[in-house]
C-alpha cells in the first residue's frame, strides 16, 4: 500500500510504502514528483500486491484534490492525466535520431508510462545538430548556438533554466554590435552604420509583414524585395553617405543569408514572415548548448539509446513487417519490429534518402513537401590565436560587401558574412559562412581555409600583418551524410501547409489504418522551423500522438 502526505506550507512530499509488512518512507520534492507511481514502484510488487495497491497522490498544478477515506480493498489510483493506464500493454516504438526532437519524444513517452522504445542514433553522440566543443579557452558550438527566445513559452529555455545552465546577466545576442569594414580595408563611420542598420531592420520587418498582410500579389524572392527597398532607401541618405550606407545594408543581406542558410534568391519574400520570433532575445548557454540535453537523458530508461546505428530501410507496408506493424532494418543488418516509428531525420536526409529509405514509398503529397521545402547550410570556422590582435569585447567584424561583389561570387570567402569574437574567450574568433560557399569550404584542406580567412581579414581590416591562426576547427554539416545541411527555410516553392504535411503521420488521419510512421524535426513545425525549440515541440507532439492512440486502443493499435 502506498500513502502520501503533504503540507501546503512545504515543498516536500512523504510517501509511505507498506510492502509485505515493511514500511518504507521516501521524501521527495514536490517539484520533482511526476506521480507515475506505477512505473516507479510496480516492479517491486508481486501481482497479488499490485491488486491491493491504493495510490492517492496529488499534484497541485495538474490534479484535483481527492479527499476522504478509501474502503479496504478498493482500487483508486490517480495518475498523471497524460499517463497510460498501468494495466495497459505498452506499444513498441522506434525513434530514429537522438537529437532534440528524438530525445524530447523519448522523454515524453517515459513521463507518460511508455518505456518500451529504442532510440537509434547514427552518430556516436546524442544531440544531432547540437554539438558543443572546447577550443582553447572557449566553448564553441559547431551547430546550434542560441536559445531563440529567452522566455517561459520556450521549452528549451525552461530546460536550461531548470538545470541552472544560464547565468545572470544573460548573454543576449546583440546583432547591432560590431564594426563594418569594406573590402578596401576601411571602417565605416559609426553614425552611417547606425542609420543604415536601423534602415535595414525596417526593410526586413516590411518583408516579414508580407506574410501577415496576405493578399494575392506575389513579391518574388527575398533578394529582389530587399534589394529594391535598399535602392529606394538610399535616396534618403546624404549623397556622400550613400556608398557606405549601401555597403552596410548589403553586408547585412549577407548576414540574413547566413540566417536562412541559402542564397536569398531562393528564399520566398511572401513566406519569410511565417517565422515566429519569441520575445526575450537570443541567449547563449555559457558551458555549452549540449547541457540542455542532460535533463532529457537523465529521465530515460537505461540503455534505450543505441549509438552508431544508422537505418538502412523502413518497411511499413502490409505483410512486410513480420509480427509488427513496421520493420526497421539497420545498416549492420539488425532488424527491429515495432508498432510505431518516430522519424526525426533532418529534412536534408529526407531529400537525399526518402526515395530509397521507405518501402513502400511515401505518399506523393509527403514527397512533394520534402521536395519543396527549403533546406540550407550555415557553417562556422573557429580560429584560435596565441596572442589576440583585437581588444576584448571589441573583436566583432562585419563584412560590408558591395552589391556587385555579392552578385559575382567568384571566391568562397564571399560567403563569409562576419568574423566574431567568441563570448568568454580572449583567443578565439568565429567566421560564419553559408550557402554554396560553405559547401565548397567543406571540401577544402585546413591550410587552404586558414589561408583564405587570413587573407580576408587582412583585406577588410587593411592590415597585412595579421597573423595566421594556431588552431582551426570547422563544421561540415553538408558533407555529413546524417545531416546533409543545417536547417530548413521557406523557399519560393514552400508553403506553411507543406510544413504541416511533412509533420503529418503516415497513414494519415483520414485513413482507416492507425498511423505507423510519425515525422518530427524542426522542419515539421510551422512558425518555429530552423530552431531547437521547434525540434523539441515536434518530438513532444509525436510522443503525445502515440500516447493518445495507446489510450484509444488500450494498448498497441489493432
Amino acid at each position: 500500500m502506498i500513502c502520501q502526505k503533504f503540507s501546503k506550507f512545504s515543498s516536500d512530499i512523504l510517501f509511505f510504502i507498506y510492502l509485505n509488512g515493511c514500511e518504507i518512507v521516501i521524501k521527495m520534492k514536490l517539484s520533482r514528483v511526476k506521480l507515475i507511481i506505477w512505473q516507479t514502484f510496480s516492479r517491486l510488487l508481486s501481482e497479488s500486491n499490485k491488486k491491493r495497491l491504493v495510490c492517492n497522490a496529488v499534484n497541485t498544478s495538474s490534479y484535483r484534490l481527492y479527499s476522504g477515506s478509501v474502503a479496504p480493498g478498493q482500487e483508486q489510483c490517480i495518475l498523471d492525466s497524460c499517463s497510460i493506464s498501468p494495466t495497459c500493454q505498452e506499444p513498441r516504438v522506434i525513434i530514429v535520431g537522438a537529437g532534440m526532437a528524438g530525445l524530447s519524444a523519448a522523454h515524453r513517452l517515459t513521463q507518460c508510462g511508455i518505456r518500451n522504445f529504442v532510440v537509434l542514433e547514427a552518430n556516436e553522440r546524442p544531440g544531432g545538430r547540437i554539438h558543443s566543443c572546447w577550443l582553447g579557452d572557449a566553448v564553441i558550438e559547431m551547430g546550434a548556438e542560441w536559445i531563440s527566445g529567452a522566455c517561459l513559452p520556450n521549452s528549451v529555455y525552461t530546460l536550461a533554466s531548470q538545470d541552472r545552465l544560464l547565468q545572470t546577466p544573460l548573454q543576449r545576442l546583440d546583432s547591432s554590435r560590431g564594426l563594418f569594414c569594406t573590402s578596401e580595408g576601411r571602417a565605416v563611420d559609426l553614425p552611417v552604420t547606425i542609420t543604415a542598420y536601423h534602415t535595414f531592420r525596417q526593410i526586413e520587418q516590411q518583408a516579414a509583414n508580407l506574410f501577415r498582410l496576405g493578399g494575392e500579389r506575389q513579391h518574388g524572392t527575398l533578394l529582389n524585395f530587399i534589394g529594391l527597398r535598399i535602392q529606394q532607401e538610399l535616396h534618403n541618405f546624404p549623397e556622400d553617405q550613400r556608398y557606405d550606407a549601401a555597403r552596410v545594408m548589403f553586408g547585412l543581406t549577407n548576414i540574413l543569408r547566413n540566417k536562412c542558410g541559402d542564397d536569398l534568391s531562393l528564399v520566398s519574400a511572401d513566406q519569410y514572415g511565417s517565422y515566429i520570433e519569441l520575445p526575450g532575445g537570443s541567449v547563449r548557454v555559457p558551458l555549452g548548448y549540449v547541457g540542455v540535453l542532460a535533463p532529457l537523458l537523465r529521465g530515460l530508461p537505461d540503455n534505450c539509446i543505441r549509438y552508431s546505428k544508422p537505418v538502412n530501410v523502413i518497411r511499413w507496408g502490409t505483410g512486410q513487417a513480420g509480427n509488427g506493424r513496421v520493420l526497421v532494418k539497420c545498416c549492420d543488418g539488425e532488424e527491429i519490429v515495432a508498432d510505431y516509428v518516430i522519424l526525426t531525420l533532418s529534412l536534408g536526409c529526407l531529400k537525399c534518402q526518402a526515395d530509397k529509405l521507405f518501402a513502400p514509398p511515401l505518399p506523393v503529397c509527403k514527397l512533394d513537401a520534402i521536395c519543396n521545402l527549403g533546406y540550407g547550410l550555415s557553417n562556422k570556422v573557429f580560429l584560435e590565436y596565441g596572442e589576440p590582435f583585437w581588444v576584448c569585447h571589441e573583436g566583432n567584424l562585419k563584412l560590408a560587401w558591395s552589391a556587385e561583389e555579392l552578385q559575382c561570387r567568384s571566391d568562397w570567402t564571399q560567403g563569409v558574412c562576419s568574423i566574431d569574437e567568441m563570448p568568454g574567450s580572449k583567443h578565439v574568433l568565429c567566421a560564419s559562412i553559408s550557402g554554396q560557399e560553405a559547401a565548397l569550404m567543406e571540401s577544402m584542406a585546413d591550410n587552404d581555409v586558414a589561408e583564405g580567412l587570413t587573407m580576408l581579414l587582412r583585406r577588410f581590416t587593411g592590415n597585412p600583418c595579421l597573423p595566421y591562426p594556431q588552431m582551426m576547427l570547422r563544421s561540415k554539416w553538408a558533407s555529413d551524410p546524417h545531416f546533409c545541411g543545417s536547417h530548413s527555410y521557406m523557399s519560393c516553392c514552400s508553403t506553411v501547409s507543406q510544413q504541416c504535411e511533412l509533420g503529418t503521420p503516415v497513414p494519415g488521419p483520414c485513413d482507416p489504418q492507425p498511423p505507423i510512421l510519425l515525422f518530427a524535426g524542426e522542419a515539421t513545425v510551422p512558425g518555429y522551423f530552423g530552431t531547437v525549440h521547434g525540434a523539441r515541440l515536434s518530438g513532444i507532439r509525436e510522443a503525445e500522438r502515440i500516447i493518445q492512440l495507446t489510450k484509444k486502443f488500450e494498448g498497441p493499435p489493432r
